[in-house]
């Protein structure tokens, strides 16, 4: 398998929607033109992006899909449980703190956290939230790898710095601002009002 960090990006996001194809699919077998077209994309590219992760498939037979999801899995990394923490105990990270799509995919939410007092000690969707202060102490504790940042603007790249300095390899960035994080921790934007700006432009008058 090709080095991780070699992976284009744009390759790991269409992996995750062969995945998706591949646990919707109802027969044992797949061909590359049959998961191209539920993805969007041509046979070609579907052909290239699996090369980067094995040899999957037979000529004449396709994939088997089980042992191709399986495959896949195997290479993105979702065949063992991920522990993430959330920090920010607002709107959005009780919403997240809730969605049963992470535990489906194997990633198990251990804690979420706030830095105001106010909200410390609360019960929100049967989680206490902790102080910050415990934050270095439940990563350890708790082997978290990917911590994602819930919390206004002005707050956000000071929880990263956090977050780097307890030992995560990971973040999700839901803040509307650009962070900077330490070269060996990956990071990941997601900007909801972004979206909705660039849709905008489609719309018209």
């Amino acid at each position: 398998m090709a080095d991780r960090k070699h992976i284009p990006d744009p390759t790991l996001l269409r992996m995750c929607t062969y995945l998706r194809v591949l646990e919707r699919h109802s027969g044992p077998t797949i061909s590359s033109a049959g998961i191209a077209e539920a993805a969007g994309v041509n046979a070609a590219q579907v052909r290239k992006d699996l090369s980067f992760f094995g040899d999957f498939g037979r000529p004449g037979v396709g994939y088997h899909v089980d042992e191709l999801t399986a495959g896949v899995q195997r290479a993105m990394g979702l065949d063992r449980e991920r522990r993430a923490v959330i920090v920010g105990a607002g709107a959005l990270g009780s919403a997240l703190i809730s969605y049963p799509g992470f535990q489906a995919r194997g990633f198990r939410i251990a804690a979420i956290f706030d830095s105001n007092p106010a909200k410390v000690g609360h019960i929100l969707r049967s989680f206490e939230v902790m102080p910050m202060s415990e934050l270095a102490n439940t990563v350890a504790s708790e082997n978290v790898t990917i911590g994602i940042i819930t919390v206004p603007r002005v707050g956000a790249q000071d929880v990263a710095d956090t977050l780097a300095e307890a030992g995560v390899a990971a973040i999700v960035n839901f803040a509307p601002i650009t962070l900077r994080v330490p070269p060996h921790v990956r990071l990941r934007n997601v900007d909801l009002t972004q979206q909705l700006e660039a849709l905008a432009y489609y719309l018209g008058d």
